[in-house]
């Protein structure tokens, strides 16, 4: 059974009804549940389905795909020479078949492009050569190489340049959803509990079908991260490795910014890899903000060069902050760890990552759902040793003429200001008002788990924004 994507469930079941070819691309990150969602809308039902191999030789991915043709019922299949050849034998199949849409389902897309196969071009000799000659075909490819299918079939500039029809970028859940799914599954998960484990697993369905009912939320951490047959163990080069050809290079990228709570601009980001200033680190930025796994934003008051890139992947924060370069063989680590100062220091950070990946809700919580807005982190760096520097967590620049500074406070009950924080707060507000010189209306919203204590503190605060307020859909 399948929770959530109506939407996509819906475009999808739309192309078997059409009146002509369709040819529509899903891509997402691993384990986001791409191959599920097309199999459950289609009743698994494909006249041919096929998926790649990974890190096969061409040879071994053409013997594997007359295999998939034997499967799908042609009963003798030599091994095409080529893949000229293996889309030609394809056609045939699908010419034999009765009348009616012929649903074609390619998984794994990325894995049949090796060296020198030449693959791309036989799949767009057989899409716009025979393909779209037919009203009955609707062709359905899928690959976790998120760069690959951008590059190759989205934004491919040759034969299949504009050719796809339809494209789903299916994102991780949501709050909202994972709160549906819990349910579903009776996994007996408070908001509190699904909050925490969304800080852990982000909203990827395969990592949340693996936590057993039976379990706490922090014990499900500890047997996925910290028992010894953990399957969440070795899944940080499993996912980078699944997305990228050349991983290592997106590896140190995002190592990089994970030293960084407020991200790093380019320069920052070359001293620090060692990467010079080419294209090549800019395709590498480009394709992991494709991939959710950062956030690009320009500051108001700086220029495009001075745009930050900032890690926001929750599993990532988590395994650079518990697991990499760490010898942990305590079964039970996770348990015990959120009791001590090192789960403060890393919630207060993954809860700030949640809200950047819930704007819409905080903006529908403020009511300015339709206004267009920039959203971004804001640091001040003081060249005066006299002067303090200063860090907003978020800023919402609004189209209305009007500016919110998001403090964001995870806390275990209702967070408490003092007097000295509603000093800090006004001390913010003044050098961020000085500092880019806006003339827009400055107002302090405060996001926190339980919402605030009352008290004359409190009072100042105009918005109050609380973690049930993410869980909207």
């Amino acid at each position: 059974m399948i929770y959530g994507r109506e939407e996509e469930i819906q475009l999808l079941k739309s192309l078997a009804d059409s009146d002509k070819s369709e040819f529509v691309a899903v891509y997402g990150r691993r384990r986001v549940g791409k191959t599920y969602l097309i199999r459950e809308t289609f009743n698994y039902q494909f006249a041919f389905q096929h998926t790649g191999l990974q890190d096969a030789s061409t040879r071994e991915q053409l013997e594997e795909f007359a295999n998939s043709l034997v499967i799908a019922g042609m009963k003798k299949v030599k091994c095409p020479k080529n893949w000229s050849q293996a889309f030609f034998i394809l056609a045939q199949h699908l010419n034999s078949l009765p009348e009616g849409k012929k649903i074609v389902f390619i998984d794994e897309l990325p894995w049949l492009d090796t060296p020198n196969s030449k693959f791309v071009s036989a799949l767009d000799h057989f899409w716009n050569g025979w393909a779209t000659a037919r009203r009955d075909i609707v062709l359905v490819v899928c690959g976790s190489a998120t760069s690959w299918i951008i590059d190759k079939i989205v934004k491919n500039y040759g034969g299949l340049h504009n050719r796809l029809t339809q494209q789903i970028y299916l994102r991780p859940f949501t709050l909202h959803e994972c709160e549906q799914y819990a349910g579903q599954r009776n996994l007996g998960m408070s908001r509190r509990n699904i909050l925490e484990t969304y800080m852990v697993l982000g909203g990827i369905p395969f990592y949340w079908d693996m936590l057993r009912k039976d379990l706490s939320w922090a014990q499900n951490i500890d047997r996925l991260f910290f028992y010894p047959d953990g399957k969440m163990r070795g899944e940080f080069d499993a996912l980078y490795k699944s997305l990228f050809r050349h991983p290592q290079a997106y590896i140190n990228v995002v190592t990089a910014l994970g030293t960084k709570k407020a991200g790093m601009t380019r320069s920052e980001l070359i001293e620090a890899i060692g990467v010079n200033n080419g294209g090549t680190l800019s395709k590498i930025l480009e394709e992991l903000e494709q991939c959710d796994f950062i956030r690009s934003f320009t500051p108001i008051g700086k220029v495009k060069k001075e745009t930050v890139h900032q890690l926001i992947d929750n599993f990532t924060l988590f395994y650079f902050k518990f697991i990499a370069s760490k010898d942990i063989n305590e079964k039970d680590y996770w348990s015990h760890t959120i009791t001590k100062p090192a789960y403060n220091a890393w919630s207060g950070l993954a809860f700030e990552r949640v809200c950047f990946q819930h704007i819409s809700q905080i903006k529908k919580a403020l009511g300015i759902a339709g206004v267009i807005s920039n959203v971004h982190s804001w640091v001040y760096k003081s060249k005066d040793k006299d002067e303090k520097g200063v860090q907003i967590d978020m800023v919402i620049e609004r189209d209305d003429n009007v500016i919110n500074l998001c403090e964001i406070k995870f806390a275990q009950g209702e967070y408490e200001l003092t007097e000295s924080y509603d000093l800090e707060l006004r001390n913010k507000t003044g050098t961020f008002q000085s500092k880019t010189r806006t003339r827009k209306g400055v107002s302090i919203v405060m996001i926190t788990s339980y919402g605030l204590k009352r008290n004359a503190w409190a009072n100042g605060i105009q918005r109050q924004i609380t973690m049930n307020d993410l869980f909207e859909s």
